[in-house]
């Protein structure tokens, strides 16, 4: 397989570029890539460059021959919002979600939300979060990183979604009926997912009030890192590109 690369800024054609030290470290410690190699460099914009590799000690350039107008978005633009979880478990979220799809990433803080990040610390987490998305898309082709927002408190999003153009559902244990019931969506979709425990009922009162619809996921009950992607790839499968 051809290895893939994001660069941060924006590439031309007849460009020489030089990968970043971790990305050049990957390439020639762990791919094993040498020089005249072929790799594939995106910056975000869509669409992908061929390129030439050339190393030079621990540097990595990469010389950009052609363009290739690639495009591996679905048509559903779909937004996760994720309650945050425990430990490690939104890096899980976060990578999965990004290989099946969705545009953008929405972390918040609900009330039985087991770690709580604000200030520097959050800043931190989200920067952390964006370089597994990027990973993601250099593993699975797509060429145009989703967004991953600062973290925000549930009641903050609430009031900011509800002034949104979307369509937009909240996971409920015990709701009936099913996605396949629903027509599919001229707008974008959000999808808002409860923390370990789920919300409370104050919490899903006001995401009702905000215009989110309860959506059921079968009869057994999913873990926080489990519901949104299978309702993701749900979705995927019947309104993407699946």
């Amino acid at each position: 397989m051809i290895p893939r690369f994001f660069c941060p800024f924006p590439l031309h054609p007849g460009a020489t570029v030089e990968l970043g030290a971790e990305a050049a470290h990957h390439a020639l410690n762990v791919l094993r890539v040498g020089a005249g190699d072929t790799a594939i460099l995106f910056d975000g914009r869509g669409g992908q460059w061929r390129a030439t590799l050339h190393p030079a000690g621990k540097a990595l350039r990469a010389a950009l021959a052609a363009f290739e107008d690639r495009d591996t978005e679905p048509p559903l633009k779909l937004t996760l919002v994720q309650a945050l979880p425990a430990s490690d478990k939104m890096d899980f979220v976060v990578q999965k979600a990004v290989e099946l799809g969705v545009i953008r990433i929405q972390p918040v803080a609900a009330k039985r939300s087991v770690i709580r990040l604000s200030g520097e610390r959050a800043e931190r987490r989200v920067e952390h979060w964006r370089n597994i998305a990027i990973a993601a898309c250099e593993q699975s082709g797509r060429n145009r990183v989703p967004s991953i927002a600062p973290i925000l408190d549930l009641p903050q999003y609430l009031g900011i979604a509800a002034r949104e153009n979307a369509l937009r559902f909240v996971c409920a244990p015990g709701v009936s009926g099913s996605l396949r019931d629903l027509a599919v969506p001229a707008a974008p979709v959000s999808l808002l997912v409860g923390p370990e425990g789920g919300f409370e009922e104050g919490e899903l009162l006001a995401a009702h009030a905000a215009g989110f619809h309860p959506l059921g996921l079968g009869p057994r009950v999913l873990r926080t890192e489990t519901a949104g992607l299978g309702a993701v790839a749900a979705m995927m499968a019947l309104w993407g590109d699946w």
